[in-house]
């Protein structure tokens, strides 16, 4: 009996990863087949390709749903007063609601992006940054695009497990084409799973650290590794430095002693690190892995394209010396489906 249970449960586990992989490879699919068209539609309405895919991806099942399928429309849009086109019958929020026909799939793009450009309901989107992907996906959902109401976190989640920034980062011409291909490439082959980089991060952070005693450098900057308990002010007249430039060299808070095992730089660190990347272990935030490789908080930050608030997720690679050719994953606190089920989920 434990044996045809424990058969059964390998079963399921190989079905799931089976399953995860076709979903993925649908994704990939559609992105590649539609990307050029989000992108040159940006540049048309200034519409987000990131934005764009995402939507697409979500509201047509990665092109599959049966609406995609009975009319080429990819984004849930539906007939309206205003439609003089060609129309079919799909159960939404109501059984045989009215839903635009299109002749071919581009029309549906460009129609998305008409829909949102020229409706006063979606105005207050053209006035954010077009790389604020977020406040897209969450002005899009707050003017009624969707009922869903995890609609804006599916978006985001899409954007962020495919890096799909990186093509509204085409559009405004701050990466190149040859970069994005090797970031595809490694989509490609990378399985998207909550941890897929699991063992070799957990063992890389078990590894104890063995810092020289007394002042050494990381990165042509001194520092020195200080135990719990000691003061600050006590770091600062030993190694002669003014206690306020102490805590501005670490980027932390005034305190009277250390509150735990750290790092301690007794000058300013650099804007780019001494390593080409750091994989983001678990627990780590922005400014640890800053003291760790001796890179300042905000250089970090706008090597990666993350905002203040913004936390990597684990496994993620963060670029040290360059530009990165696309925002990181961010650490959610929820997982969201990658292709949720068609139905109920628009009312635009």
């Amino acid at each position: 009996m434990c044996r045809l249970r424990n058969s059964i449960v390998f079963l399921l586990l190989l079905l799931t990863t089976v399953l995860q992989a076709q979903k993925q490879e649908a994704v990939t699919s559609y992105i590649t087949q539609y990307k050029e068209l989000a992108i040159a539609e940006m540049k048309r309405t200034g519409v987000p390709a990131a934005i764009t895919l995402a939507q697409g991806i979500h509201e047509s099942g990665a092109g599959k749903s049966e609406l995609a399928a009975a009319s080429n429309n990819h984004f849930g849009i539906k007939c309206k007063s205003n439609w003089t086109g060609e129309s079919v019958k799909h159960d939404d929020d109501a059984k045989g609601e009215c839903f635009r026909k299109y002749s071919a799939v581009e029309d549906s793009y460009k129609d998305h992006s008409d829909f949102l450009k020229n409706s006063q309901r979606y105005a207050s989107l053209f006035s954010l940054d077009p790389a604020d992907y977020q406040g897209w996906a969450n002005g899009l959902k707050k003017a009624g695009y969707a009922t869903n109401p995890k609609y804006p976190q599916v978006l985001i989640k899409l954007i962020e497990d495919y890096n799909l920034q990186q093509y509204t980062l085409l559009a405004m011409g701050k990466v190149k084409e040859e970069d994005i291909a090797v970031v595809e490439k490694q989509i490609n082959e990378t399985p998207l799973l909550p941890y897929n980089q699991g063992e070799k991060i957990v063992e890389k952070k078990e590894e104890q650290k063995n810092y020289p005693t007394g002042e050494f450098k990381l990165n042509e900057t001194k520092v020195v590794f200080v135990k719990k308990g000691v003061s600050f002010l006590a770091v600062a007249k030993q190694y002669d430095v003014d206690l306020s430039k102490i805590f501005e060299f670490n980027e932390i808070s005034r305190a009277e002693m250390v509150d735990m095992d750290q790092l301690i730089y007794l000058q300013r660190k650099r804007k780019t690190g001494n390593n080409d990347f750091h994989v983001v272990l678990p627990g780590e935030t922005i400014h640890s892995i800053a003291q760790e490789e001796a890179i300042r908080a905000e250089s970090l930050r706008e090597l990666n394209w993350l905002k203040t608030d913004e936390t990597p997720a684990v496994g993620e690679r963060l670029y040290l010396k360059s530009k990165s050719t696309a925002m990181p994953k961010l650490a959610i606190k929820e997982n969201y489906s990658l292709i949720p089920a068609v139905g109920k989920h628009s009312s635009n």
